[in-house]
This record gives structure tokens, sequence and C-alpha cells, in this order.
């Protein structure tokens, strides 16, 4: 992306500076991704962003690309290792795991790789602030500078027919998604997309705490909104997957030290 590429060049090259792997090994790239995504998990657990058996992130399969790995059905978000991941085919089918797939995390998720092909994770969840922040029916407003990551750039499905079950719920919720970040699903809870798991997880962190912060100023009294013209160009500066894996990586270390045992 044209967005990636201007933030690369305005590194220095004289100072260590992470940036995501590149990988010629397709075996070394699926770990990477499982990897990644059990900590994305545990890190979602430990932010307390589960309610029971809801929530879920996917990783796209690096080499079967219409598969995915995702957390297994009914196995707490705190727990996972890398070893308990399971890999979904686009019937929905386990091939590769030994527990079973959530139902709504393949009919939202399949259908939302499919519709985007860019598309390397997804993560979903009903968090606290989310779910407050979906039952308003309406999207977030540039009033702070992180939320304008989200600025023209997060979608509202504005519709509510029962928990997801169905690849046709599904398909409209990839439609409302749309070519954007995120999307609020009505009186359900946020979506956040990336190109890679870590800049999948940022946005749904961020994108929760942007909803926790709009809560409490609306109720503490008028907002100050940032004028169109700088929410754009903020969002130009904060808004692109590159930067949402970078703003990840402090939150990935802290986890990996605090419980390695993911990695089993």
């Amino acid at each position: 992306m044209a967005e990636d590429e201007e933030f690369l060049e305005k590194l220095p090259t004289d100072l260590i500076f992470r940036l995501p792997p590149n990988f010629d090994d397709v075996e070394d790239e699926r770990r990477h991704r499982k990897e990644r995504l059990a900590a994305a998990l545990r890190i979602f657990g430990k932010f307390g962003f589960e309610e029971g058996v809801a929530g879920h992130i996917t990783a796209r399969d690096p080499e079967r690309t219409d598969h995915f790995w995702v957390n297994p059905f009914g196995m707490s978000f705190k727990h996972i290792k890398v070893s308990d991941l399971i890999l979904v085919n686009h019937e929905g089918k386990v091939v590769e795991g030994r527990y079973p797939v959530n139902e709504a995390a393949f009919a939202i998720h399949s259908q939302v790789h499919q519709a985007r092909p860019d598309v390397v994770a997804a993560a979903h969840s009903h968090s606290t602030y989310g779910r407050a922040m979906s039952a308003l029916g309406r999207g977030l407003e540039p009033i702070t500078q992180d939320v304008c990551a989200f600025y023209q750039d997060h979608g509202l499905f504005d519709d509510y027919t029962g928990v997801v079950t169905d690849l046709e719920e599904g398909k409209r919720i990839a439609a409302a998604l749309g070519g954007h970040k995120a999307v609020i699903l009505r009186n359900h809870g946020l979506l956040t997309v990336g190109d890679t798991v870590d800049a999948a997880a940022w946005w749904f962190i961020t994108m929760e705490r942007s909803c926790q912060v709009q809560l409490l100023a609306q109720a503490a009294g008028p907002v100050v909104p940032i004028e169109h013209d700088n929410a754009v160009l903020t969002h130009g500066q904060i808004g692109n997957d590159l930067v949402g894996w970078i703003n990840y990586q402090p939150l990935y270390d802290q986890i990996t030290r605090e419980q390695p045992d993911l990695f089993d």
C-alpha cells in the first residue's frame, strides 16, 4: 500500500525498528500466524473481552487460503495454546484440531475472509464498551486522535436478527464491513480486520477503548469534534495496518513474557 511505503521511507536506517516479517517457507509462516493468534486470544482474555463462549479471532491459512485457524468452541481465551487452535475449511468442517468450531465464528468469518482476500485476520468479541456502543446504532465520532484511525473507515451493520448462524447473515455483515477495517454490529458488538493478526487485534483493542471514551465524553457533556480535514490527515498518519501492527508489539511482548506456555 502507498501509505505503508510512505511510512517506511520515514523510518531510521541506523536504529533497531521491528517490522512484520517476510517468509520463504509456508510452514514457518503458518506457525507464525498461529503463534500470533494464540497470543491475541490470551490478550483478549486478559482484557476481559470474552463473554461465555462468544468471541473469536481467525487467521487465514497461508497455503490453503480458503481455510482459517480459529479458537475452539467453548475454550477460555485465557487458556488457549497454539496446539489448541483448529483449522476450518470453506464448508465449516474442522480439518485439523481436536475441538469443534463455533457456528457463529464460521458464519461470520468465512464470509468476511471470502469477501476480503486482502484480510489475513478478523477479530470479533462481545466486549463491554463495544456492546454499549452498538446499542446506540451509530458510529464512532472523531473526538480524539486515536479514534481517527477509524474516521470514514468503519461501517455499521444496522440490523439485528438473533445469533448469527447462517451464511447469508455473514454475507450481510461482510457487505456492511465493505473495504473498511472495522464494523459495528448493532446490538451485538465490534468486528475488526487486518492484513496481520497483530493489526486486526490492535484495531479491536483501540476501537473498544474508543467506544469507552466516546460513551464517557458524551455522558459528561457536549463533545468538541476534530475538524474533517484534520481527522482525514490523522487517519492517514495512524490508520494503516502497518501502524496497527507496530502499536500492537508492546502488548505481544507483554503477553509472551507473562504467559510463555501459549506457544505449546
